[in-house]
């Protein structure tokens, strides 16, 4: 088997027609497709839905789903708030910056830019409480050939020992040191 790529990540919404506008005025992410059902095709339970997609750009789509008859939707209480996040990359730091600026100038709370040394990233939540990740590369070959060689000796000391190792300590220590 070979698979070629996401062909697209779901998630839920509150109101899918609120989620499809916020992503295309903040983030300029094109609507797609809109799908709807009474019952879900693939178990046949009664549960009408809508599922919405979204253009995230090189042939990835995110889509979500608004599920009206479900309890209100939550969180894992039991994982902090910045485990589970969507990343989209994008071109440039500059332009990193410059939507920072704008997500800021509509009232959006945005962490960051964090310099990552591979990337530099910020950090905001989405109408659903999603927390979002715009990030722009910076690594170097050097850096990534660098991180190659000790991927595995990094989860396999992880496997043995449940503490961070310290092969790419280097990645982070510009953001401890401030």
């Amino acid at each position: 088997m070979n698979i070629r790529k996401i062909h697209h990540v779901a998630y839920r919404c509150k109101d899918a027609k609120q989620t499809v506008e916020w992503y295309g005025q903040h983030l300029g992410m094109d609507f797609v497709l809109a799908i709807a059902e009474d019952a879900v095709p693939s178990t046949k339970a009664p549960d009408p839905y809508m599922h919405v997609f979204l253009d995230a750009g090189a042939g990835n789509v995110l889509a979500f789903f608004e599920l009206p008859n479900s309890p209100e939707m939550g969180k894992d209480p039991n994982t902090p708030d910045w485990v589970q996040h969507i990343a989209l990359e994008v071109d440039t730091v500059d332009e990193l910056e410059s939507t920072k600026a704008r997500l800021q100038a509509s009232g959006i709370d945005v962490i960051g830019p964090t310099d990552h040394t591979l990337f530099k990233s910020i950090y905001f939540f989405d109408p659903n409480g999603h927390r979002l990740e715009l990030s722009a590369n910076t690594a170097t070959p050097e850096m990534l050939k660098k991180l190659d060689e000790v991927k595995w000796d990094m989860i396999n000391e992880w496997a043995q020992t449940r503490r961070a190792p310290k092969h790419a300590a280097w990645m982070h220590e510009k953001a401890f040191q401030a």
